[in-house]
This record gives C-alpha cells, structure tokens and sequence, in this order.
C-alpha cells in the first residue's frame, strides 16, 4: 500500500486514455492514507480546507496554484472567507488517475506546514 507521503514525493506524468483511469479497489486503497479526502457522487476527489483569515486562505491557493504549474495537474479550486475547496479529476482519462492522488497527498503535506 502507498502512504500519502509516498505520494508527495511522486510527481505528475502526462496521462491520456482510459487505461490510465482507476477502478474502485485502486481509489479506495489510495484514499485511505488521505485524511478528509473524498469522493463526490460524480466521481471527484475533493476536500474543504478552513482557514483562520482571509490572507492566509489567498496565501493557501496561491500555494496550490504553484504545485499545479509545477505537476502541470490543475484542480478546480472554489474559494470562500476562509475556506478553499479542492477537487481533482483527470480529464484526459475521463475521471481520477493516479495523478489526482499524488496532487492531493503533495497538498495535504503543504498544508501540515
């Protein structure tokens, strides 16, 4: 089983077709390791991240922002006083990839910090 700190330390490959997507097995076992992490009903992994100030949640997003220009693996990004909502999705294989998980393990590290 791969721990999310195994995660971070991957980085993002260009990924394209279906045979890269996961199955439900493979996305439970990653999930595990990813504390408040989860799947939407349409099929997103997702989490809200609170904050205590307007500042320090632009300063999480911009954060974000840098790790996706640096894995070239975007996430929507919903922000709100004090809350930023992550969702990733792998479009090039029509749903979650391994990608999505390596991005969501590198966040949850930057946000320990």
């Amino acid at each position: 089983m791969t721990t999310a700190q195994e995660l971070a330390l991957e980085h993002c490959r260009p990924l394209h077709g279906s045979e890269h997507l996961l199955d439900g097995p493979q996305i439970s076992a990653l999930l595990a390791d990813l504390s408040g992490w989860q799947i939407s009903e349409g099929g997103v992994l997702q989490k809200e991240f609170s904050f205590a100030s307007y500042a320090a949640t632009l300063l999480f997003v911009n954060t974000v922002a840098g790790l996706a220009e640096r894995e070239n693996h975007h996430p929507d990004l919903t922000v709100g006083y004090g809350r930023v909502q992550v969702a990733y999705s792998t479009h090039d294989v029509g749903g979650l990839s391994r990608n999505d998980f390596v991005c969501a393990a590198k966040i949850e590290a930057l946000a320990r910090i």
